[in-house]
């Protein structure tokens, strides 16, 4: 079974979805810890109730962030972590990361990656005006959801979309594809 961090800065859908398939048995693995950048972050409240460890810190109270990757790599050796699982993480993963889990950070992004990195990617598809978007579940390097890609699923974006309703099919995919790639991922590399 491996140990996965998951790193987060909001609501924590995905988290909670990853949460679930483990519950249901559809994900092999253990949730050890959450780290989060944003103290008020709802899903600090998910991991409390479910007893899961958290990480939470404030980049800003670092002198740099090599220093607070660095914190966070104490956390992660100490639970013995194996994969860090990204799930609406706002920011980028530096060489200190990078370098300790070469090959073993995975980020889903809602777009046709290389398409839309970045903040916002469902305002600046549809600001595009493209008749399509999705989901990506990649591997993190050193760049902005520049990765090698895992697995895409697309969504049809309709005439009269809104930000709200796309972004509602967008999570609709999310939350059944990520389970479902770390599983062949995890099973894969175990």
């Amino acid at each position: 079974m491996n140990n996965i961090a998951v790193f987060a800065s909001g609501s924590g859908s995905n988290f909670q979805a990853i949460l679930d398939a483990i519950k249901s048995q559809k994900l092999e693995a253990n949730i050890k810890l959450l780290v989060c950048d944003k103290p008020s972050a709802y899903v600090l409240e998910r991991a409390r109730n479910e007893n899961i460890p958290q990480f939470v810190f404030h980049a800003k109270e670092y002198a740099s962030k090599q220093e607070y990757e660095r914190a966070i790599l104490s956390q992660l050796r100490e639970y013995e972590i194996e994969w860090i699982i990204l799930a609406g993480y706002m920011r980028l993963i530096g060489p200190t990361l990078l370098k300790e889990f070469e090959g073993k950070i995975v980020n889903i992004h809602p777009s046709l990656l290389p398409v839309f990195p970045g903040k916002d990617a469902i305002g600046q598809a549809l600001e595009a005006g493209v008749e399509k978007s999705g989901v990506t579940i990649h591997f993190v390097d050193e760049g902005m959801d520049t990765g090698p890609v895992i697995a895409q699923r697309e969504v049809q974006i309709d005439p009269n979309e809104t930000k709200a309703s796309l972004q509602i099919k967008i999570h609709q995919i999310e939350h059944e594809l990520y389970p479902a790639t770390l599983q062949n991922l995890l099973q894969r590399r175990s």
